[in-house]
């Protein structure tokens, strides 16, 4: 058990070196002197528990938000942060409306950065909320591959109706699904709350990394200029990207 520990250390350590940087399963394994079968083991625990995070199917491994919140560090997903916080203050400002930066772990998206604007009627979101359930979670999952989004439902199941009416059966979810895809864009009225969240995704090189979302009252919504709405997140997103290539 405490060579098992001292591994999953040894894992961390290494990954920390430079944070953001994904690392391939067989560098890690060479650099900690581990067999591939039994790092992937160990990155597999590593990652249920969110210390470390695995981008994608063969694409590599960086620190996870566990692994930031043991020190208190802020540090998680820096350069998206870093990139977007004076873009997301100018959209803001410019519309008047909140807007979310986010992110997806597991079945759940999480914010990295929000803005709030001057509304007396401020709408609030969740740190965490259920990916099928925000804009920002179903435009991020709608760039999963489709070899992903089978493993995706696979575990997590179908949204259901209450949740994503237009996407509860599997015919649904992919037309759903590949709406989004051509639309690069997402919208959700949150029944019972009366809110309208819109999103479109952010891209570091040819991979989109997080979601950019404005979210306001569904009143507000309807009379708002949309085009107009939907242009300008457009725009702030894509400057984000620019940012990051």
């Amino acid at each position: 058990m405490i060579q098992v520990i001292n591994r999953a250390i040894d894992i961390v350590e290494y990954i920390a070196q430079d944070p953001d940087k994904p690392k391939a399963l067989g560098d890690i394994a060479d650099a900690v002197g581990l067999n591939h079968g039994t790092c992937a083991n160990i990155l597999k625990t590593l990652v249920s528990r969110d210390f470390i995070e695995q981008i994608g199917a063969k694409k590599g491994y960086i620190l996870g938000a566990k692994a930031y919140a043991l020190t208190g560090n802020d540090n998680y997903r820096k350069d998206i942060v870093e990139a977007a916080t004076d873009e997301m203050d100018r959209l803001t400002t410019l519309l008047n409306e909140n807007t979310l930066l986010a992110a997806l772990k597991g079945n759940q998206r999480i914010v990295l950065l929000r803005t709030f604007s001057e509304h007396d009627l401020q709408v609030r979101t969740p740190d965490q909320k259920d990916a099928y359930n925000t804009a920002s979670g179903r435009l991020l999952l709608a760039f999963h591959t489709d070899a992903e989004l089978v493993k995706y439902t696979a575990r997590y199941g179908l949204p259901t109706a209450d949740i994503w009416t237009e996407a509860a059966s599997p015919g649904q979810f992919q037309q759903a699904i590949d709406l989004i895809r051509r639309e690069e864009l997402a919208i959700q009225t949150t029944t019972g709350r009366q809110v309208v969240g819109l999103a479109v995704p952010v891209r570091k090189a040819d991979r989109v990394v997080a979601s950019l979302s404005i979210y306001m009252p569904e009143y507000r919504y309807m009379v708002t200029d949309k085009a107009r709405v939907v242009q300008e997140l457009r725009n702030t997103a894509n400057r984000i990207s620019a940012r990051l290539a």
